[in-house]
């Protein structure tokens, strides 16, 4: 079992950039795949990006992709999202998730999945 708690959101222009990270506790962390989905008003949790254990292989989201980075760092015990050139579809709670199987993390089949409390991201002028 993992615990995950996010941080990092906040308000950003179309085009900034914004960090998010996700802190984990539990002795399991390192054979974890992690991801990070979001979930925008009135609609249901989207995938965005995941990140394998040992090979640390990514997977993202067409929407997000070019613009945001997943990495984790395991002697930290921290995955992050960086994410550039923002836009207003960006706007989201962003959610940490782990789960031990990386294509299921990416098939979104999340029934054995452990999640965060999630972070606010708005882009706005």
């Amino acid at each position: 079992q993992v615990q995950l708690v996010e941080s990092g959101g906040g308000l950003e222009q179309p085009g900034g950039s914004l960090r998010l990270s996700c802190a984990a506790s539990g002795r399991t962390f390192s054979s974890y795949a992690m991801g990070w989905f979001r979930q925008a008003p009135g609609k249901a949790r989207e995938f965005v990006a995941a990140i394998s254990y040992i090979s640390s292989s990514t997977y993202y989201a067409d929407s997000v992709k070019g613009r945001f980075t997943i990495s984790r760092d395991n002697a930290e015990n921290t995955v992050y999202l960086q994410m550039n050139s923002l836009k207003p579809e960006d706007t989201a709670v962003y959610y940490c998730a782990a789960d031990r199987s990386f294509n299921n993390l990416i098939a979104t089949i999340v029934r054995d999945t452990y999640w965060g409390q999630g972070t606010q991201v708005t882009v706005s002028s």
